[in-house]
C-alpha cells in the first residue's frame, strides 16, 4: 500500500483507510494542485463520478491508480462497498466530474456514511465552480446562498416552493444550470423574482472561451430567446438585501389587521405571547396596544 503525504491524516488504531475528497479542474488542467496529484497517485482506489472523464485526467498526468464508478444512480449501494474497502484499510480518493466532491454531488452520501462509521475523511481544496463564479460576478460576495440545480419542471410543486423562497432571499443566490434548460430557468426566475434583478451568467469557467454576462434577469431571458445557450452555466443573482426584505415584509403586514398579524406569527409556530411581541415590534407600538386590539 502506498504511503501518502505526512500532512494527511494518519491511520486509526483500527486500521481504517482514509477517504480523500479531491478537487479536480473545472476546465483548466493547470488548476489541479500538487497535493491532489500526489494523493491520486498514492491511494489504492479512485471513486469517480464518470470514469471516462477521470481516466483522461489521470492519463494526462501519467497516473495509473485503479478506478471505480460512483455516481448518482449507484450512490447508496456502491457507498457500502467503498465503506467496506476503507474499513479493510484501503485509502480511497473521491472525485467528481469537475470541481469539489460532495458539492451538489452524490459524494455527500459517502462522506456522511464515513463519519458514521468513524472512517477518517479529509478534503483537498481546489477548484469549485460556485466560488469561481461568485468572485467573477462583481455582485455582493459577503453573504450568499447556493441552490445548485433546481428540481426539473416535472416536479412543479417543489420547484415552485424553492422559487418562492428565493423571491425573499436577502443574500446573493447561486444556481447551476445545463444549457438545454437555461431558457426555462430564466423564464421561471423572471416570473418569481421579477425582471429587474441583476444577474451574472458565467459559462466555460477557466476555459479558453470563459464568459461572464452581466444583465438583468429580464434582459437575459430576452437575449436567450434567440441566442443559443452553450456550455454549463453558473447563475449569480443579485441579493435582495436585508433592508429591502424588511421593507417588503413591512408592506405585507401593513395590509393586515393586528389580529391577522399575530395570527400570522402563531401560524409559524410561535406561542401567543411571542407572536404579540413580534407583531408589536414590527409595528413599532407597545405590546399593550396589541393586547387591547385582540380584546
Amino acid at each position: 500500500m502506498s504511503t501518502l503525504h505526512t500532512a494527511d491524516p494518519a491511520r486509526t488504531d483500527g486500521g481504517c483507510g482514509t477517504l480523500y475528497l479531491c478537487a479536480t479542474p473545472i476546465g483548466n488542467l493547470g488548476d489541479i494542485t500538487a497535493r491532489v496529484l500526489q494523493t491520486l497517485a498514492g491511494v489504492d482506489l479512485i471513486a469517480a463520478e464518470d470514469t471516462r472523464n477521470t481516466r483522461k485526467l489521470l492519463t494526462h498526468f501519467d497516473i495509473h491508480t485503479p478506478l471505480t464508478s460512483y455516481h448518482e444512480h449507484n450512490r447508496t449501494e456502491k457507498a457500502q462497498e467503498l465503506i467496506a474497502r476503507l474499513q479493510d484499510g484501503a485509502d480511497i480518493a473521491l472525485v467528481t466530474d469537475a470541481g469539489t466532491p460532495a458539492i451538489s454531488d452524490p459524494g455527500e452520501v459517502l462522506v456522511d456514511l464515513c463519519h458514521e462509521a468513524a472512517i477518517p475523511v479529509t478534503s483537498l481544496p481546489g477548484p469549485c465552480a460556485l466560488v469561481t463564479a461568485l468572485s467573477l460576478s462583481g455582485l455582493s460576495c459577503r453573504r450568499f446562498v447556493f441552490e445548485g440545480f433546481l428540481p426539473g419542471r416535472e416536479d412543479k410543486k417543489l420547484r415552485r416552493t424553492i422559487l418562492d423562497a428565493l423571491r425573499d432571499e436577502p443574500r446573493t443566490v447561486i444556481l447551476y444550470e445545463a444549457p438545454h434548460h437555461l431558457r426555462a430557468l430564466l423564464d421561471d426566475l423572471v416570473a418569481a423574482l421579477g425582471g429587474e434583478r441583476r444577474l451574472a451568467l458565467c459559462r466555460e469557467l477557466t476555459k479558453r472561451f470563459e464568459e461572464v454576462q452581466r444583465m438583468t434577469l429580464a434582459g437575459a431571458a430576452a437575449y436567450y430567446e434567440t441566442a443559443e445557450p452553450r456550455g454549463e452555466y453558473v447563475l449569480v443573482i443579485e441579493a435582495l438585501g436585508f433592508e429591502a426584505l424588511a421593507e417588503r415584509e413591512r408592506a405585507d403586514w401593513q395590509e393586515m389587521s393586528i389580529a391577522e398579524h399575530v395570527a400570522y406569527y402563531e401560524s409559524q409556530g410561535l406561542d401567543r405571547k411571542e407572536a404579540m411581541k413580534r407583531a408589536a415590534a414590527d409595528r413599532g407600538i407597545p405590546k399593550r396596544e396589541v393586547y387591547k386590539a385582540l380584546l
